[in-house]
C-alpha cells in the first residue's frame, strides 16, 4: 500500500456523510506506520470504541469505510473472513459498514467478520512452522496476502457496488 496522509484518509471514505467524515478521527501514528507490509489501514476510534475505519487501494485509489461493531459476542471462537487464519492470536468481531448511495440511505448494510484491532495484515504475513517435508512457507505466505487482498477488495466493491 502507498504512504497516506491524514487529510487523504479523510477522504478517502465513501460510505460518511461529510459532517462523519470531518469529524473523523485519522490515527496519530500514520506517519509511522509500515505501508509496505500493509494491504489496507485500519483502526479503531478511541472516542467511539464500536467504530472501526478501513482505507484500501481499490484500482489504484484509496477507498475509505466506516464499520460498526456490533455489541452482541459471537458463542464461539470465529474466523476473519478477511485473513481467513484459523490460529489467530487476537478477537474477531462482526462488524457492519453501511452501502454507499441511495442504498446506505435507505439504511442497508453488509456485515462481516473481521479482526478486532485490524491485524490482517501482520497475521498473513506470519511465516507458519513447515506442515510438511518441502513445504514452501514462504510460498504459502505469498498466497495468503495475495487472498487477503482479494477479500479485502471484494468486500469494498459489494458495498460500493452492490444493491
Amino acid at each position: 500500500m502507498h504512504a497516506l496522509s491524514a487529510s487523504t484518509l479523510r477522504s478517502a471514505f465513501v460510505n460518511v456523510s461529510t459532517r462523519e467524515r470531518s469529524a473523523l478521527t485519522v490515527p496519530t501514528d500514520i506517519d509511522t506506520s509500515p505501508w509496505d507490509r500493509l494491504d489496507y489501514v485500519g483502526w479503531r476510534d478511541a472516542k467511539s470504541p464500536l467504530l472501526g475505519f478501513v482505507v484500501a487501494e481499490i484500482d489504484g485509489t484509496p477507498v475509505g469505510l466506516q464499520l460498526r461493531q456490533t455489541e452482541q459476542r459471537t458463542r464461539t471462537r470465529a474466523q476473519c473472513s478477511w485473513c481467513t487464519d484459523v490460529t489467530l492470536p487476537n478477537d474477531v468481531v462482526l462488524f457492519s459498514a453501511r452501502r454507499t448511495g441511495k442504498a446506505g440511505r435507505a439504511g442497508n448494510t453488509v456485515g462481516t467478520l473481521l479482526c478486532a484491532g485490524f491485524e490482517c495484515s501482520r497475521n498473513v504475513r506470519r511465516l507458519d512452522p513447515p506442515a510438511y517435508l518441502g513445504h514452501d512457507a514462504a510460498a504459502a505466505r505469498d498466497r495468503r496476502v495475495a487472498s487477503l487482498r482479494s477479500h479485502v477488495d471484494a468486500f469494498f466493491r459489494d458495498l460500493r457496488d452492490g444493491v
